[in-house]
């Protein structure tokens, strides 16, 4: 029994290890690209592993061994960053329970695009974009359908007789030609005939975010954040909860957002303050951190730390982000 737990404990080690290996060739590839990335923070706790900018090109990505161990809980927050951020989620994986990814293929789990380590090295350092992307039933690919229609009726083939040449139904051209994906040998097919490329490559990063239910009404804040939540709902800011991430809350206020950490003792402030200090960096948002009582610091590494006393004395979110803005020691990227 020791033997097996042991055995056990090697490999969930030289697990942990090589998706350790696979986030830092993934930030590797992000800085050869220009990209601001944050640091490798390795917590496990949390939905993701880096984000990165370029510009106003936001990523937030997970690098995973078995893309099936993303969890669902993984995806939703990694879309609420998303939304919250204006962003893009991706996740690099090696490979699935079943086999290993291949290079060139888009996949997706809970509306999360996947690549492998290629296809994402590929597009990032060549610009080669993905063509092929997995769904229910096999492989596809999208067709220019304008180009596809304006051809069939330029050359007077009618959607029978394309159907037929194809072997598929006229309603099946149809939906081609307002962007259905095809399968990859149907794709051919309908190339081949017409002698014309159609294929259009695939953008992983062109995530259209779903804006998920989590702007969570004031009576849903439950667990010890609640009465801070409610004091900055109070002085003016949308609050979003967070689940997985290095830190509690969102706090909107127009344009102006907050990345919101909790104190709860120093050694866990301390680290949580340089986490959040770096991710608010590369997203070049704000960033604080509530704790209970003051201290002698009133910033970690550019990270303000606010008492809930100084919270609750602020009578409108501007009292609250001026005193924020005095705190804040910005270092320059």
């Amino acid at each position: 029994m020791q033997e097996r737990v042991a055995k056990l404990q090697r490999r969930i080690r030289a697990v942990a290890g090589d998706r350790d290996k696979l986030v830092g060739r993934t930030r590797e590839t992000l800085a050869k690209c220009g990209f601001y990335v944050s640091n490798q923070h390795n917590l496990r706790s949390i939905s993701f592993d880096l984000v990165a900018r370029r510009d106003r090109q936001l990523l937030i990505l997970k690098a995973l061994c078995n893309i099936d161990s993303l969890s669902p809980d993984d995806a939703e927050e990694m879309k609420l960053m998303a939304s919250m951020l204006g962003a893009s989620p991706m996740v690099i994986g090696m490979h699935s329970s079943n086999a290993d990814l291949e290079d060139g293929i888009l996949y997706t789990r809970f509306g999360i695009p996947i690549v492998s380590e290629g296809t994402f090295s590929d597009f990032m350092l060549e610009g080669v974009p993905p063509l092929v992307y997995a769904a229910p039933g096999g492989l596809y690919v999208r067709l220019d359908g304008d180009m596809l229609r304006e051809i069939r009726q330029a050359r007077v083939i009618s959607l029978g007789t394309l159907a037929e040449a194809i072997g598929v139904s006229r309603k099946a051209i149809q939906m081609y030609e307002t962007g259905m994906g095809a399968m990859v040998d149907i794709a051919s097919k309908i190339e081949e005939f017409l002698d014309a490329p159609l294929v259009v490559p695939l953008d992983p990063f062109a995530y259209a975010t779903e804006v998920a239910d989590q702007f969570k009404e004031l009576e849903k804040f439950k667990g010890d954040n609640k009465d801070v939540f409610e004091m900055l709902t109070e002085i003016g800011y949308s609050v979003v909860p967070t689940k997985k991430a290095p830190f509690e809350a969102f706090a909107r206020e127009e344009e102006l957002l907050l990345l919101t950490g909790i104190g709860e003792n120093p050694v866990m402030t301390e680290r949580k303050a340089r986490v959040v200090g770096n991710l608010a960096r590369v997203a070049e948002r704000k960033s604080v951190i509530i704790v209970q009582k003051k201290t002698s610091a009133e910033e970690i590494e550019g990270t303000p730390l606010v008492t809930k006393d100084e919270l609750r004395k602020a009578d409108h979110s501007d009292d609250f982000m001026e005193l924020v803005l005095r705190r804040e020691k910005r270092r320059v990227p």
